[in-house]
């Protein structure tokens, strides 16, 4: 398609730079040796080196492309929480947000190296079993239904700019919110709470650390091959809650009882969800993986 080669280093734009995974994309790419400019919502948090930007204005889009000129974007600004209650804020967000960002490239003239675009294994929907690439999307909620949507919008700009499009599955670390899974039961067990209430403890889901997920970014954007891809980043491993439990357990050294509020159990849950990372490790093979329990250790020893 005649893109621009990779090179190492770069100024690389991240939209939501300030939320749990930007933070440490961020990291990442900073360790990397580039030069990391943020893009955040809101003007009151900005902090060296950010650009205040409302995804949803196209002006405002072109405004601080054409200031940055970056020559990566990792696009990771969403509306994330399911149950947010304007549906459409997260397709004006998720949707048309993504579009005015790739829109915006091209009228102020600037042509990235690469553009990664987060997208979500929530448009697999509840599909059951090993789920790769291929798995027809059927999306069960808005959240999911806007990454779809957005999905194949971006799709149709893959003659014009070298894009990449993660679908990552569950993953967790140091800083995420505490109404996730996983941190809430590390910190339940981290507070020395006598329970927890939890729902389905027989599911199974696929769960990754958060440093690996932002490490799998710098080497998507730094693969040539991973241009007009769609790719899941996934562990491959099926993790019950009660293997969470027990490692949060022997990591914290406390016990509590574990409580199944119905309140919490989905009708029609999938027993099993696990990505396959075949397409993913072909084109990214170097990236290290974690173990899971290494993960909670980290995480229990910061809480």
């Amino acid at each position: 398609m005649g893109f621009p080669s990779e090179q190492t280093g770069g100024r690389v734009l991240i939209t939501g730079a300030r939320g749990f995974t930007g933070a440490y994309v961020r990291d990442e790419l900073l360790r990397a040796g580039y030069e990391v400019v943020g893009a955040v919502a809101h003007a009151h948090a900005t902090e060296g080196n950010e650009h205040v930007l409302d995804i949803t204005s196209l002006e405002a889009c072109r405004r601080v492309i054409g200031e940055v000129r970056p020559t990566h974007i990792v696009h990771l600004a969403a509306i994330s929480f399911v149950a947010h209650d304007d549906a459409l804020d997260m397709y004006r967000v998720n949707v048309l947000g993504t579009l005015n960002l790739l829109q915006a490239c091209v009228d102020v003239g600037v042509q990235p190296q690469k553009i990664l675009v987060a997208s979500s294994a929530n448009v697999y929907g509840n599909a059951a079993g090993v789920v790769d690439e291929n798995v027809m999307p059927a999306p069960v909620n808005h959240y999911a239904a806007s990454k779809l949507a957005m999905e194949h919008l971006v799709r149709t700009w893959f003659d014009r700019l070298p894009i990449v499009m993660t679908r990552p599955f569950n993953y967790t670390g140091r800083g995420q919110e505490s109404r996730f899974l996983v941190p809430k039961i590390v910190s339940h067990f981290v507070q020395r709470k006598p329970f927890i209430e939890l729902g389905n403890l027989d599911v199974a889901r696929d769960f990754s650390d958060v440093r690996v997920v932002a490490a799998t970014y710098r080497a998507l954007l730094e693969s040539e091959a991973a241009c007009g891809q769609t790719v899941n980043v996934c562990s491959e491993h099926a993790r019950t809650l009660h293997e969470v439990i027990d490692m949060v357990r022997q990591a914290s050294g406390h016990d509590l009882e574990v409580r199944v509020n119905p309140a919490f159990v989905r009708a029609n849950e999938v027993k099993v969800l696990v990505g396959s990372a075949a397409r993913l490790r072909s084109l990214v093979p170097d990236v290290e993986p974690i173990d899971f329990a290494e993960t909670i250790r980290w995480m229990v020893a910061a809480a």
